[in-house]
């Protein structure tokens, strides 16, 4: 009997520290009054049901089930293209953990539309039984990248991997308009840095909630 829990446990602590550790790299960068590259982190480890489907469909055995990359699974959500790379430098400058691999989404996009940049990373882990290696992904994306892999995720969930050719069409429309508000987004980049910045003062927000009559402390 394959013990889950036991094999998914690394895999939960590798997500664990990881995102504390990029969410601390964002407070850095606001402590000094600085714009952060990243905007929030997320993670997951992969539903073991999804792990069995991937594994039969690319090979995997009960021994090499560990070679999989993205069990351990972290998301960077940036506001720009340009942060990505900015995101990008900050992870291939890090000593606690071993870029393997990397996958260009972003220039090199999917035919599907998709658009995503990967690092796959090795990431080494502490146990009571000892030292571990475990493979994690990391994948940044803008807000706009993120919301359509998402609808062309739960599509794809909805239609078993078939998705009909109409909604195939419109997905592909969808990620050329995402790709255009990216773009267009990144044309005023400095200006909405700017105004973040300024909106993000404690005193500034302060100020505004006086203007605008809120004092809602859930702001």
């Amino acid at each position: 009997m394959f013990n889950w829990e036991e094999f998914l446990d690394p895999y939960i602590q590798t997500v664990g520290e990881l995102k504390i550790k990029l969410r601390g790299v964002r407070k850095q960068y606001l402590k000094k009054g600085l714009y952060s590259p990243i905007e929030f982190v997320t993670g997951r480890v992969k539903r073991r049901e999804s792990i069995i489907n991937k594994a039969k469909m690319r090979g995997y055995t009960r021994d090499t089930l560990s070679e999989m990359e993205d069990i351990a699974g972290i998301r960077v959500m940036v506001q720009f293209v340009d942060d990505v790379w900015d995101v990008l430098e900050l992870l291939r400058k890090r000593k606690d953990f071993k870029i393997v691999e990397e996958r260009d989404y972003i220039n090199h996009q999917k035919a599907s539309g998709y658009r995503s940049y990967h690092v796959i990373i090795e990431y080494p882990i502490d146990t009571i039984e000892g030292f571990q290696i475990v493979n994690a992904e990391i994948q940044i994306r803008t807000l706009a990248m993120n919301f359509w892999a998402t609808i062309e995720h739960s599509l794809n969930y909805k239609y078993g991997g078939l998705i009909p050719d109409d909604v195939k069409a419109r997905l592909t429309n969808a990620a050329r308009e995402a790709a255009q508000l990216d773009a267009e987004m990144g044309e005023i980049r400095e200006d909405i840095q700017e105004a973040q910045l300024l909106f993000d003062r404690p005193q500034q927000k302060q100020d505004f909630k006086k203007e605008n009559g809120e004092d809602n402390e859930l702001w």
